[in-house]
């Protein structure tokens, strides 16, 4: 997928607007994840960095009620989706949008206790990722980030030309040495389980077999939708090669 190309580009969003989330991810796994996090401040003040549609930002304003959040995407049609589904469930007064560059966020050093980023690490990676943010955290402030992670180790071809384009994937325990030598104290980690992905996947599904026949006739747009199909399909055929987790720490 080559974002400079509009063509592509354009396809790509065809695909993925109004979705529900745009990563693989769930309301129990988020809520894993906070329980791992905890203890928090009465009155936590949160940072949910790439937040797209913000299926999981409204999960932390649920289980969070007496939380502020700020909820960061680059992609402003996101921030408004966000915006209109956080009105509709009754708690927009605590969620502030902002579009920003997760690589150069502008906020006041120890401006958060929580920092969450579901799915979007492997932009910056993750070791750049957690040096850039840390200054954001309060001193007993925590961080909770999903990355892309190998669970075997003898992935065929099929999963590894699906994964091409980001080489530096790793398995579990490397990932755990990231936050290590990034000097984060590892507070828990779990694998997410297959209803994560399918709750992403299922959506996308329906969207790609209503796009297919209307760019049957423009080969760039076709080729972003069959890239689409084989994505779904590679992770239906070899979930047990591939997987995201979940990492909750402190600094």
């Amino acid at each position: 997928m080559d974002f400079s190309d509009p063509r592509q580009r354009a396809a790509f969003f065809a695909i993925h607007s109004d979705l529900p989330r745009e990563g693989p991810g769930n309301g129990a796994s988020t809520l894993r994840a906070l329980a791992i996090a905890q203890p928090l401040p009465a009155r936590p003040r949160v940072l949910d960095i790439a937040c797209g549609p913000g299926a999981q930002t409204l999960d932390l304003a649920a289980a969070l009620p007496d939380a502020s959040i700020v909820a960061v995407d680059f992609h402003a049609p996101y921030l408004e989706q966000l915006r209109r589904r956080a009105e509709e469930a009754g708690c927009a007064d605590r969620i502030e949008t902002v579009r920003g560059d997760m690589s150069a966020l502008d906020f006041e050093p120890g401006a958060f206790d929580l920092i969450w980023c579901e799915g979007a690490a492997y932009i910056m990676g993750v070791p750049a990722a957690l040096l850039a943010w840390r200054p954001l955290l309060r001193d007993e402030g925590r961080i909770a980030l999903t990355e892309a992670v190998w669970l075997r180790d003898d992935p065929p071809e099929e999963v590894r030309a699906n994964w091409a384009e980001y080489p530096v994937m790793t398995d579990v325990p490397s990932v755990r040495a990231r936050f290590e030598a990034a000097g984060y104290g590892l507070l828990g980690d779990f694998v997410l389980p297959p209803e994560a992905w399918w709750e992403y996947y299922r959506p996308i599904e329906a969207r790609l077999a209503t796009l297919a026949s209307r760019y049957n006739d423009d080969p760039v747009a076709a080729g972003v939708i069959a890239e689409g199909h084989a994505e779904v399909e590679c992770y239906r055929k070899y979930p047990d090669y591939f997987g995201y987790a979940f990492f909750i720490a402190c600094p």
